[in-house]
């Protein structure tokens, strides 16, 4: 089954990331303010999303890239449009 890391931003330019294995369904809970890591976001929005084969596969990226904790790094993933997932 086919799995997503994504990555939002909202207006205040601070970012979340996240694995589902369902993004359009996701996305609707992030802006609905349904679900409690982001419900203090102001208007997320999807900035990038990148496939994986499966779901345990998304969560080691997103586990990765939450290690960096860098605005820069993340500023530079959405920029270059895609996750390096060496």
């Amino acid at each position: 089954m086919a799995a997503f890391v994504y990555i939002l931003r909202d207006l205040r330019g601070k970012f979340y990331t996240g694995s589902t294995a369902n993004l359009e369904r996701r996305l609707r809970q992030h802006q609905s303010g349904s679900t409690q890591t982001t419900r203090n976001m102001k208007s997320p929005v999807l900035v990038l999303s990148q496939e994986y084969p499966t779901l345990v596969e998304a969560r080691r990226i997103e586990r990765r890239i939450k290690k960096f904790k860098r605005k820069d790094y993340i500023e530079k993933i959405v920029k270059d449009g895609f996750i390096i997932t060496r």
